[in-house]
């Protein structure tokens, strides 16, 4: 049974969501943390598979994934106050931790016969291409609304506050196509969710879904409408917090 948000809402101790949404809003209160948390616990609490951390799924120990998270630059207080904004733009400045990123996940799909890569609008258009000519496969965007110029069809998905839309191509995907969602950042997973949905209207088979970075209470349980999920770093820390 899915909880009653408003509960949710009443509840001013701290939980797993509240710590998760901290981490990525360190500078609110628990109850702040709460409600900013009720999309994390509506997410993760209903776990059909696991969510594979690249470390704990046969990289541990691997100095490619330090290097990744520490080429990754926080923002604290971005774009709003309380915010710890992980900044991926500074990874791409960096080739070698850049490459190492994409050959992470080209190494995980390459056997997996994926003709698809889909990337989220926007960040996930930095990683897709790349990807998807490391594997032989083609890249399709999933776009915010009236940004694709041909005929298209939509899925909504729910935000902290109101809902967004994702766009994909008809066409851009064939029936039984083999397929795999990309993003930088996964916290709630309703964006990702709403990119498998699209690819599964039109028939693809969505094998699993992959962000650059996780927050570590996807560890084990993530939902995303029972698909799997591999991540490769946690989120970063500011160094110093102004």
């Amino acid at each position: 049974m899915t909880p009653d948000i408003n509960k949710l809402n009443q509840n001013k101790t701290p939980t797993l969501c509240s710590i998760s949404s901290l981490l990525l809003f360190p500078n609110t209160s628990v109850s702040e943390g709460n409600t900013k948390a009720n999309h994390l616990f509506l997410f993760f609490s209903f776990s059909q598979h696991l969510a594979m951390f690249a470390e704990e799924n046969g990289l541990r120990g691997d100095p490619r994934l330090q290097a990744i998270s520490q080429a990754i630059r926080v923002v604290p207080h971005f774009p709003k106050q309380g915010i710890m904004f992980q900044d991926i733009t500074t990874l791409l400045l960096d080739h070698k931790a850049f490459k190492d990123t994409v050959d992470i996940f080209v190494d995980r799909y390459r056997d997996m016969h994926i003709s698809v890569v889909a990337g989220i609008e926007a960040r996930g258009f930095m990683f897709g291409p790349a990807i998807a000519l490391g594997i032989g496969a083609k890249f399709v965007p999933l776009r915010k609304p009236r940004k694709l110029p041909g005929e298209v069809i939509s899925e909504k998905y729910a935000l902290e506050y109101g809902t967004d839309c994702l766009e994909l191509h008809v066409g851009a995907v064939q029936p039984g196509e083999r397929a795999i969602v990309i993003d930088d950042l996964v916290a709630t997973g309703g964006t990702l969710s709403a990119g498998v949905k699209l690819l599964e209207r039109v028939g693809a088979e969505v094998v699993e879904c992959a962000c650059v970075i996780g927050v570590p209470e996807v560890k084990g349980q993530c939902r995303l409408i029972g698909k799997p999920l591999y991540v490769l770093v946690e989120p970063r820390q500011a160094d110093k917090c102004c």
